[in-house]
């Protein structure tokens, strides 16, 4: 069994991450987003997780504000695993890693619009406090979620700051 090595994306492994999302989702066209974010935006942390000699798994995480705090915070999204590397704890690998490298970064805190069960395994819980970028529908209430992972005390309010690429309503809503 291959170990998994958790690095920093390059450019040669575009062609790689063209081909895992559409694998790992299929009715949902993410890749021109990913495209853009890793070549518009640069506060963006971009890691993918190798098994053996291919790219089983990547993950990005876009560097953001609040709007009532000084204190520094992140996006994650999207994640995409290859299906047949799925349930694997690759997801799980690149999250965490991500989460140490921001913290050590000096990020606050970590924002996500996903399935509640999964990572509220790695610790994220429903967030009320800070809105994001347009309102969610009820249904997706409880997919809004952060996770603290630096020093602040003070509670976090507001609204999420995020780069012009995440401000498109499509993206929020169902």
């Amino acid at each position: 069994m291959h170990m998994i090595k958790i690095r920093q994306s390059l450019d040669t492994d575009m062609p790689a991450i063209e081909r895992l999302y559409p694998a790992a989702f299929p009715d949902e066209d993410l890749l021109p987003l990913v495209k853009r974010l890793l070549a518009e935006e640069p506060d963006i942390l971009s890691l993918v997780a190798e098994k053996g000699q291919s790219i089983a798994g990547h993950i990005l995480f876009t560097l953001c504000g609040l709007s009532h705090s000084s204190n520094q915070a992140a996006l994650l999204a999207p994640l995409a695993v290859a299906p047949g590397h799925q349930r694997q704890g690759i997801g799980t690998a690149l999250i965490r890693e991500g989460l140490q490298q921001l913290g050590s970064k000096g990020v606050d805190q970590v924002f996500v619009l996903g399935d509640p069960a999964y990572y509220g395994r790695c610790g994220f819980d429903p967030e009320t406090a800070v809105a994001p970028p347009y309102p969610l529908p009820e249904q997706w209430r409880q997919a809004w979620q952060s996770l603290s992972i630096g020093p602040a005390q003070t509670p976090n309010q507001g609204k999420l700051l995020l780069p012009e690429l995440w401000l498109q309503p499509a993206l929020w809503a169902p």
